[in-house]
């Protein structure tokens, strides 16, 4: 329209513009922020809902011109439109200026699949978007919370990307401060209001991060003052756990966010509350042992293996393979360890096939997402695990970067260019800066690149990259080339390996 000009910053961020002015005093300039543009080039902001994500400015009137940008709020966008001027600011006077917590940058990574190359700094960048104060789940909408859900998924990434050691830190503070009377973490921390059913303020596997991260914190650093700090918390925590399923069979008795996004493949909320509670006991004993705790240390093993028993009494038909399976139920009982090692193969035989009849796609959520290639590579299936990892059709981690995507999205088809923001999704629940999906970061490091600690904080190092000679029956090209470095608390670790036809090449670099 006449006098609203729209500008392009080129990648979806987390921040604020600086602007600089010439107008008379009493000229209102109103600036307006959006992720994306409809077809005909308005700002997209069906999804920011309730937020306006609008700053105004009144001009001073100075001759020599006036800076200004916004000191109060920030915004995730990449397009700003600017209106009540009567021509537009020249590029060189609107500036986009990143804002993210002090988190330092520790990884790089780069491999010979261009798509994959844009997926890892669509990862990275999301990161930076979302961490900042606390972990949110997205930094555009009316919501911008700090999701127990999203963060226990995304945790250990986090730790490659970035220094994430004193943001998490000061986060399960909030967390404990937030922690339910009755001793259930709640969906999100902080926790300034309620959400969801009436009366429900936890939903397991969300809750469930107030024993996950201060775990993963611990593992990647070393350092159990997290575990000592939070100890009391967390117990309290188990108590609530263990009073609320006496029988371990998982119960339904929170929030349903579940295998939150699942394309049409739901896992009974009870499977993934057994699931979850036996991962938090056995998360526990680890932590008890690093502190001293034997004797707690043995019991939460000892509570582990009942929930484990009762899990397969109650999931496993006798064939060893699992009753009316999702792909993420199997994810879960493998990833968790939650079956017998005889029926493993079975169950992972039953994931493949699951995975084969939806042709080679996935249909997990958030929670089966996260550790679907990692079970497929554990159980020996690196060919379908890469195959998933290089798709480029929907769903997949290729699809969003196909579509132009420069950040991570809630939904992997929040845009497509044959249907916008149409097709099955609701327009004003599409996040185009969310990271939970981005967790494939822990996978691309641990297996694709192989580095990982053995034990706590990287005193040992385990290197184990893919065998590149088992990953390729896919339709794209594979993957042939990887380097990777990782600033771990140990030191530098810096992975590079090649395939030239039955050449391999690989060289490492440790502290």
């Amino acid at each position: 329209k006449p006098g609203v000009y729209v500008y392009n910053f080129g990648t979806n961020f987390a921040g604020n513009v600086r602007i600089k002015l010439r107008g008379n005093k009493g000229d209102t300039v109103t600036l307006r922020y959006g992720e994306m543009l409809h077809l005909d080039g308005r700002l997209m902001t069906e999804n920011l809902r309730k937020a306006r994500a609008t700053d105004t400015y009144i001009l001073k009137g100075d001759p020599d011109g006036e800076v200004w940008s916004p000191r109060f709020t920030y915004h995730g966008f990449q397009y700003c439109e600017v209106s009540g001027l009567n021509s537009p600011i020249p590029l060189s006077e609107i500036t986009g200026l990143v804002l993210q917590s002090e988190t330092t940058p520790t990884s790089q990574f780069e491999c010979s699949d261009e798509v994959i190359n844009q997926l890892f700094k669509n990862i990275t960048r999301t990161q930076r978007a979302n961490f900042l104060e606390i972990p949110t789940d997205c930094p555009q909408r009316d919501e911008r919370l700090g999701w127990m859900g999203d963060a226990q998924i995304y945790a250990r990434s986090a730790t490659y990307n970035a220094d994430v050691a004193a943001f998490f830190t000061k986060w399960m503070d909030d967390v404990e401060e937030s922690q339910r009377s009755f001793g259930a973490y709640p969906d999100y921390a902080p926790y300034p209001m309620g959400h969801g059913e009436l009366g429900k303020t936890f939903g397991t596997a969300w809750m469930d991060a107030g024993i996950i991260c201060p775990h993963t914190i611990w593992k990647v650093y070393g350092d159990t003052r997290i575990i000592e700090r939070h100890w009391a918390s967390m117990t309290k925590f188990m108590e609530f756990r263990e009073s609320s399923s006496p029988s371990f069979q998982g119960v339904s008795i929170g929030n349903a966010w579940g295998d939150w996004l699942n394309l049409k493949d739901p896992t009974p909320l009870e499977l993934i509350d057994a699931a979850y509670f036996a991962h938090s006991t056995q998360l526990m004993s680890e932590m008890a042992a690093a502190i001293g705790r034997t004797a707690e240390s043995n019991r939460y093993t000892a509570l582990f293996e009942s929930i484990r028993n009762t899990f397969s009494e109650k999931y496993l038909s006798p064939d060893g393979s699992l009753k009316n399976p999702s792909q993420t139920a199997c994810v879960l009982a493998l990833q968790f360890e939650l079956i017998p090692a005889s029926s493993r193969a079975t169950v992972a035989n039953q994931l493949v096939t699951l995975i084969e009849r939806n042709q080679y796609r996935m249909s997990t959520g958030f929670l089966g997402t996260k550790s679907l290639l990692p079970v497929l590579a554990t159980a020996g299936k690196h060919s379908l695990a890469m195959r998933l990892f290089q798709s480029r059709d929907f769903p997949s981690w290729g699809y969003p970067v196909v579509n132009g995507a420069t950040s991570i999205w809630e939904r992997w088809d929040s845009f497509t260019k044959e249907n916008g923001f149409g097709g099955d999704n609701n327009a004003s629940m599409n996040s185009f800066s969310h990271y939970a999906f981005g967790a494939v970061c822990q996978w691309m490091f641990q297996n694709l690149a192989g580095i990982d600690t053995d034990g706590a904080g990287y005193k040992k190092i385990l290197l184990k990259p893919v065998n590149p000679f088992v990953g390729n029956a896919i339709p794209n090209e594979p993957i042939l080339w990887v380097k990777a470095s990782y600033q771990s608390p140990a030191g530098p670790i810096k992975v590079e390996w090649q395939l030239n036809k039955s050449r391999y090449e690989y060289s490492v670099q440790v502290p």
